[in-house]
């Protein structure tokens, strides 16, 4: 694919933020190529960053096997966490700055060490995680209908909206990630649930698969970064009005309101 055609497609991802639901990108090139999709991801990045945008982690996405399955892929993807799409447990966000929100619950990560190392282990992961929190991802599509391919999601930032973090920090020491169970209510109702081990077996391993490929990328993962480690159950669609919380085992639980 060449340059120009790239541009062009960040270019109507990019004005989407600003506009209204597009569609399918995908539709646009005869033979997508996932190279090529990363290659918008990082058009729009390189637009953002030089705006002033600071980047501040990553978020990885397609950690269910169910999932991939759908899409026909057998890896995930990830895409960029922004300083200004990061909100505290407990805050009142307006629905209206996203398009089609839908939101899920996660284990964030946040390291002490930079994850550059040749030939990364799991044992590199664990020493360079300070500590872990309950976070939910407020998931957002620009394409129009959630009709996405692999291809729409990458190129779209891996149809990232924004994290609502918790705020109790946990050492790894005194979790079980790969049993922990999930709940995220609506109010009083349960709308979603899961376990860790939902998340590629374990959300250390989800980390060390996006460890490895942003070495791979010559984006390596550095101290201070948030990831946000893949969801634990169903995502759900979003509304004003909506009070949703998530709990996971050993974590404490993480809250957001969703305003007019």
């Amino acid at each position: 694919m060449n340059k120009t055609t790239i541009k062009e497609m960040a270019s109507q991802v990019f004005d989407a933020y600003q506009g209204s639901a597009i569609s399918p990108i995908r539709t646009l090139v005869d033979n997508p190529q996932v190279e090529d999709a990363y290659a918008v991801q990082h058009e729009n990045h390189v637009r953002w960053t030089e705006a002033g945008r600071r980047t501040i982690g990553r978020k990885i996405g397609l950690t269910s096997v169910a999932i991939q399955t759908q899409l026909g892929v057998d890896q995930p993807d990830y895409g960029m966490v922004y300083a200004d799409t990061c909100y505290c447990s407990g805050e009142e966000i307006s629905a209206s700055q996203f398009l089609q929100p839908r939101i899920e619950a996660e284990v964030a990560f946040v390291l002490k060490q930079d994850l550059t190392a040749p030939d990364i282990t799991i044992i590199d992961v664990i020493n360079a995680v300070d500590y872990a929190v309950a976070a939910m991802e407020i998931v957002d599509s620009r394409i129009a209908n959630w009709d996405i391919s692999l291809f729409d999601t990458i190129a779209d930032n891996a149809s990232y909206g924004g994290i609502v973090m918790g705020t109790t920090p946990v050492p790894l020491s005194q979790l079980d990630l790969e049993g922990c169970a999930m709940q995220m209510t609506n109010g009083d109702e349960v709308v979603s649930t899961g376990v860790g081990r939902a998340c590629l077996g374990n959300p250390l391993h989800a980390t060390l698969w996006l460890a490895k490929t942003m070495i791979k990328n010559n984006q390596p993962l550095k101290a201070g970064d948030v990831v946000l480690s893949g969801a634990l159950g169903p995502m759900v669609p979003v509304k004003a009005g909506d009070t949703f919380t998530a709990t996971i085992d050993g974590l404490n639980g993480v809250s957001v309101r969703f305003t007019e």
